[in-house]
């Protein structure tokens, strides 16, 4: 009897395709995505004693979200971005841009502002007259959490340096102004 039991089990097993027996659920630790976090300046060079426009682009991939600055959930982590400058350089407030209103799963449908795409936050760079170098280099911290529709993900944080050429204030330059101030 032992024996017929443990053949009739033997012969189910092996009728049953195996893909019926093993169900597929959702990926229980889904990816955190790769967020692109670039700075520019307006212009490829800045007079001593003028003003440069700096933009910080945050590239979100397709079906992720990050928090906005005022991300409305009460639990949700607002995308915040911290500039170091070099002494004297004086940086103006940061332009964080029009957030999107989304109703998400991962927070039982709850309102939240978040970007996506390409998200830019900008703001004014001062060079002072009196700065003594030709080169300033600014240290961008950013801090966000991003989600997809149905998990947010730990909050992380990145810094980003970049640079611009600084010329005498009676040295010319030319302004090269880039695609992402041109209507973004």
């Amino acid at each position: 009897m032992k024996f017929t039991a443990k053949l009739l089990l033997l012969i189910f097993l092996l009728a049953v395709p195996q893909n019926f027996l093993a169900k597929p659920g959702p990926v229980a630790n889904p990816p955190q995505p790769n967020i692109d976090i670039k700075g520019s300046y307006s212009a490829s060079k800045v007079q001593k004693g003028r003003v440069v426009r700096a933009t910080i682009l945050m590239d979100i991939p397709g079906g992720y979200h990050v928090n906005a600055n005022k991300p409305l959930g009460k639990y949700a982590i607002p995308t915040t971005i911290k500039i170091e400058a070099p002494g004297g350089v004086t940086v103006g407030p940061i332009s964080y841009p029009r957030a999107l209103v989304r109703k998400l799963k991962a927070v039982n449908n709850e309102s939240l502002a978040v970007y996506e795409g390409k998200a830019y936050f900008r703001f004014n760079v001062t060079i002072p007259a009196t700065y003594g170098d030709n080169w300033m280099n600014l240290r961008a911290h950013v801090r966000y959490q991003s989600c997809n529709d149905d998990v947010c993900f730990p909050p992380k944080s990145q810094d980003i340096d970049f640079g611009i050429s600084v010329a005498g204030a009676h040295q010319g330059t030319r302004r090269d102004v880039a695609a992402i101030f041109n209507g973004h």
